[in-house]
This record gives structure tokens, C-alpha cells and sequence, in this order.
């Protein structure tokens, strides 16, 4: 992640990290209270047997407080033995009472007081679990203390074991998380992929999510594109009536200007005949820009629906240029058309009518009478060349990126028009991911417009 730009991901790992933290912190606990339990059982369990055998072992000579000090003194005494063969130090402690009378103490730290029979000693310095066995026969009170040292487990030393264990796991708790939270958020990039590979014109709703916490993600972005639909279509609707609305005076306007110049013709004044022929102009002029309008909006809507087809260019560029011919015809230009056949491309068949039109339609007005236009079609492979060319004045290489703009024209242009020829032509070629050109014609002369569709899958 670049800048102060949070992660998702690094969320939900911090979040799994500190959940298995938490559950490793209260296991661990449990395992050092459990741990001590046990240990305290089988000590208590250990003194209770031991103490039992030390008592029938000592009823033998219980009529003699002498043999059972010696006695007790050389059992100890074998017990450190042993303990200190094996490296340890003894942790067991004797203590030996009759009628009352300590008859011998091996744990001189413990208070030397007569034990209640089955009690625990108290604690000093460290914990000591003792049981005790009597015998009210011979007044005998076996006392057999261990001493218990739990806090190891609480020490450096035992928390490094405890420990060790956990940190060991850890890569073995994360990776799995790791993995999940992946798999988990691939829905996620599943729903961008989709946004992102949309182009501008592409409103349509994103399919429903099947995940129930990616719904609520899913339905808004769908109703924010419905309200966008919506306000495109309102402002389509506008357009398209203010343009119609326009459409009936300005035909009014036409005939009365036609009037006006007929009967100006026939009573011969100057003045009326040139105040008409300019009414007609004007309007015409302003009929035509609102034609390029209308052929706009038609290419915005058809372009907004998304709707794609297969088409033939070569069949479909005859078929618009057929169309072209009767304008060609009056003043006497001739239309060539040079195209491979077998042409297929998926286009937006409306927005790649209104680019050809305005290209040929531009391309007849700003030739001579009498001249060529040449319309050419090369394939090579999935990509495709269009090149209309003319025989007009060209444009100027300072202008050939301005004329794209809306009601820009050349400065010093003779012939009528709206200003937005091109730049309806340059807005279909980008809705067919195609690029368009302006250079010279041949030998210099001339408008040459190449429009480059892009190879497609």
C-alpha cells in the first residue's frame, strides 16, 4: 500500500493475530493452573502411600521411641542418598509423632507442631503438600511431607518452554488465516475486475453477489448506476425534444424565407433578395447543426445501450455511402470506394454510421465540383484502417487537434457548417476503440482522415 492508505488485509490478519494471542494467553494459563493441580494430586496421592508403608513399617517397633528414631534417621538417610546419586536434591521430608511426643523431625522449616490427621502443612517458602497416617493403637502419627516447586513454570526457564511450543505454532495458526482471509476476499477483486474492465460507456448493473455480505456492496453500486442511467436518459429525452421542437419553426422559418426570395426575385429589389438569401442561409445552417445534434445524441444513446454487433464493414460502408451519393451527385463529385471483403468487426453500428456520414459528408462539401473522394478499407489480421480522402483546402497542422472540439471551426472557412462534424466523428471512433488522424492528402492536396480500429480477441 502506497501513502496513508489502509489494508483490508492487514486488518483482518492483525485481527486473527491478536484472536490466537488472546486464546494462546488463556490456554497457557490454563495449562500452568492445570499442570499445577495434577502435580499437586499425584504428591498428595505419593504422600498418603508413602505414609502408609513408613506406618507399617514403624508398628513393629512402636514399644521402642529409639528404633524408631534410628529407624526413621536411616530411611531419610537412604532416600538423600539416592537422591543425590541421581543428581537431585531430596524434597521429602519425615516428621514422626507418638502420643504427641515428636519423635523425629527431617524438616526442620516446617512449624513442629502436631499436624491434624489428614491436613496440609502451611506454607513456607514454597508450597508443602503432607499427609499424614495414624495409628490410635500405638499412639503413631506418620507425617510424610513433599515439598511441591511449581513456580518453575513461571520462571524464565519455564515460561521459555511454555513458550516455544506457541511461537513454533504460530506460522502454522497464520498461514491458514493467511490463506483464508485470501480466499475470502477474492469476491472482492472478483466485483472490482468487473468495474474495471467496463469502459465509460457501460452503466449496465454488476451481477447479483451470492454472498450475503457482499449484497449490500453490490445493490448500491447498482442503484448508482440506475440513477446515472436515469439522468443520461432525462438529459437524452431533453435534448432530443428541444432539438424536435426546434426542428417545426425552423421548417417555418424556411419556407417563408423561401417565399420571401421568390417574390424578392420577381420585383427585382436588391436589398430584399440579399435580407432572404442570408434568413436562408441561416437557417439552413442552423437546421443542419441540429441534424449533427440529433446524429449525436442518437450515437450517445446507441453507445450507452452497450450493444455491440458483428458486422460486415465492407457491406456496411457500401450501404452508407449509397446513401451519400445523391449529395455527391449535385455538384458533381465522384465517391471510390476500395474495400477488402470479409471485413468482420463487432461495432456500435449506429455511432460507426454517424463517423462514416460526417467523414464523407465533410468530404464532399470541401471538395471541388467535379472532384473525388476516395473511401478505402484495409485489413490486416483483426485490425482495420479507414481512410477517407478528399480533394478540399486540408486543414492547417496547427488546427488538426482543435477541429475535434465542439463548434470549433477553421478560421477563414467559406463553407457552412456546425463545428461538430468532427467531433462526432472522433466520439464514435472512440466508442468502436478506434483512433482517428488528420494528415494531408495525396501530393499534399487535400484532407487524407485515417481512423485505426484496434485489433480485437
Amino acid at each position: 500500500m502506497l501513502g496513508s492508505e489502509s489494508s483490508l488485509f492487514r486488518r483482518l490478519m492483525l485481527g486473527f493475530a491478536g484472536v490466537i494471542a488472546v486464546v494462546t494467553l488463556v490456554l497457557l494459563a490454563y495449562v500452568v493452573s492445570d499442570a499445577k493441580a495434577t502435580q499437586r494430586t499425584r504428591t498428595a496421592i505419593e504422600n498418603t502411600a508413602h505414609a502408609r508403608e513408613i506406618m507399617l513399617h514403624m508398628l513393629r517397633i512402636a514399644s521402642d521411641p529409639a528404633a524408631i528414631r534410628a529407624d526413621a534417621a536411616q530411611l531419610e538417610a537412604t532416600r538423600k542418598a539416592m537422591f543425590a546419586n541421581l543428581g537431585y536434591g531430596s524434597r521429602v521430608r519425615l516428621r514422626i509423632w507418638q502420643h504427641g511426643t515428636m519423635l523425629y523431625n527431617s524438616a526442620p522449616q516446617l512449624p513442629d507442631v502436631l499436624p491434624v490427621f489428614g491436613s496440609k502443612a502451611a506454607r513456607i517458602a514454597n508450597s508443602w503438600e503432607c499427609t499424614s497416617a495414624k495409628d490410635g493403637a500405638s499412639g503413631l502419627l506418620v507425617d510424610r511431607c513433599h515439598e511441591v516447586d511449581d513456580e518453575w513454570m513461571i520462571s524464565l526457564s519455564g515460561l521459555n518452554v511454555l513458550m516455544s511450543s506457541t511461537v513454533f505454532s504460530l506460522p502454522l495458526l497464520l498461514l491458514p488465516a493467511w490463506l483464508i482471509v485470501g480466499i475470502g476476499l477474492k469476491p472482492l477483486r472478483t466485483i472490482a475486475a468487473l468495474i474495471e474492465q467496463r469502459d465509460e460507456f457501460d452503466l449496465t448493473n454488476l451481477p447479483e453477489s451470492t454472498y450475503r455480505e457482499l449484497a449490500p456492496l453490490v445493490g448500491a453500486i447498482n442503484r448508482l448506476l440506475n440513477r446515472a442511467r436515469q439522468r443520461i436518459e432525462r438529459e437524452h429525452v431533453f435534448i432530443a425534444d428541444a432539438a424536435h421542437e426546434l426542428k417545426t419553426p425552423l421548417a417555418a422559418i424556411q419556407i417563408n424565407a423561401h417565399v420571401i426570395l421568390s417574390r424578392s426575385a420577381t420585383d427585382a429589389q436588391p436589398a430584399i433578395a440579399k435580407a432572404a438569401q442570408g434568413l436562408r442561409d441561416g437557417v439552413t445552417r442552423t437546421t443542419h447543426m441540429l441534424h449533427q445534434l440529433l446524429a449525436m445524441e442518437r450515437a450517445s444513446i446507441e453507445s450507452d445501450s452497450g450493444a455491440m454487433v458483428e458486422t460486415d464493414l465492407s457491406a456496411f460502408l457500401s450501404e452508407r455511402l449509397a446513401l451519400m451519393v445523391p449529395m455527391a451527385l449535385a455538384r458533381g463529385i465522384e465517391i471510390e470506394l476500395d474495400a477488402a471483403p470479409g471485413c468482420l468487426r463487432r461495432v456500435h453500428v449506429e455511432s460507426l454510421g454517424a463517423l462514416v456520414d460526417n467523414l464523407v459528408s465533410n468530404a464532399i462539401k470541401y471538395s471541388p465540383d467535379g472532384g473525388t473522394v476516395s473511401v478505402r478499407l484495409e485489413a490486416e489480421g483483426s485490425v482495420h484502417q479507414l481512410t477517407v480522402q478528399d480533394e478540399g483546402p486540408g486543414i492547417d497542422q496547427k488546427y488538426r487537434q482543435r477541429v475535434f472540439e465542439r463548434f470549433f471551426r477553421v478560421p477563414g472557412q467559406r463553407q457552412p457548417g456546425s463545428g461538430l462534424g468532427l467531433a462526432i466523428a472522433a466520439s464514435a471512433a472512440a466508442r468502436n476503440h478506434a483512433t482517428i488522424h488528420l494528415g494531408p492528402g495525396a501530393a499534399g492536396k487535400g484532407l487524407r482522415v485515417t481512423v485505426g480500429f484496434a485489433a480485437q480477441p
